[in-house]
């Protein structure tokens, strides 16, 4: 299933799904119409049970550079404008965060302001070696949206996080894979290959046990010691009753590797 044209392409196949900004020769600004499109797509994505990952990457040489300034330019209410563009972004990430569904972002060339927010908060991230990451707020008199506040510290710590915040100051490839900002680089010309198996690697998995180490993971930090423990608990003993789980164990024991089939 796939559809070609618009502002946002979504496609879906064999559990995966990909959301892809489509305006390469605006470097994918977010402008209201492809906000909206966005968050129509990732609303299509949670609703598919059928799916295990979503894929957000982009068309042209950008991810995506930021948002669409000229909205505010024009707006006679600024503060009216900025919640007509945020708020679908901002209910297309909260949907993304609570589903069961793993988001891998797949970026290359620039990735700024809300694109670089929106980057952040992908539950994983591989990036061309030719991307630059800037939050790129401070420079237009705002902070940050989309998700960017409560990502960035979470990845790279407070103080590292205000720096990037505050100075504005490009991060390439290589650091930010130093940073934690990324989890894998590689090659331009690689990007999708190995986007795509990475993808089916995740789409491989046993989908309740993804769903809860994701919650886990997710939650964590806003936990107590003794309350992450009885998630934790809960969360095992959910999939242990998973007919994956005793095909993992059998597999474990037979050598060989398990076959997951979501239930």
């Amino acid at each position: 299933m796939q559809t070609n044209d618009g502002p946002v392409l979504y496609s879906s196949a064999g559990g995966i799904a990909e959301i892809r900004f489509n305006r390469p020769d605006r470097l994918n600004v977010l402008d209201l119409e492809m906000a909206q499109a966005f968050a129509a797509a990732v609303e299509r994505v949670t609703a598919d049970e059928t799916l295990r990952v979503v894929v957000i990457s982009s068309e042209g040489r950008a991810f995506v550079a930021g948002g669409d300034l000229a909205h505010f330019r024009t707006s006679q209410d600024t503060r009216a404008a900025a919640a007509e563009l945020i708020d679908p972004l901002h209910g297309a990430l909260k949907m993304l965060a609570a589903a069961p569904v793993i988001s891998l972002g797949s970026v290359k060339g620039a990735v700024a302001g809300a694109g670089m927010s929106l980057a952040l908060n992908f539950d994983l991230l591989v990036a061309a070696d030719d991307a630059t990451f800037n939050l790129a707020y401070a420079r237009i008199g705002a902070p940050p949206d989309c998700g960017g506040s409560w990502a960035l510290p979470r990845l790279v710590g407070v103080r590292r996080a205000l720096e990037i915040a505050l100075l504005s100051d490009t991060v390439g490839a290589d650091e930010a894979l130093r940073l934690g900002l990324a989890n894998r680089i590689v090659p331009r010309d690689q990007l999708e290959a190995e986007t795509a198996r990475l993808a089916a690697r995740l789409a491989a998995g046993a989908p309740m046990a993804q769903a809860r180490i994701k919650e886990l993971m997710r939650t964590s930090l806003g936990n107590a010691y003794a309350e992450q423990l009885d998630a934790e608990a809960q969360a095992f003993g959910d999939c242990a009753v998973t007919d994956d789980f005793s095909e993992a164990v059998e597999a474990f024991f037979a050598r060989r590797k398990p076959v997951f089939k979501g239930v």
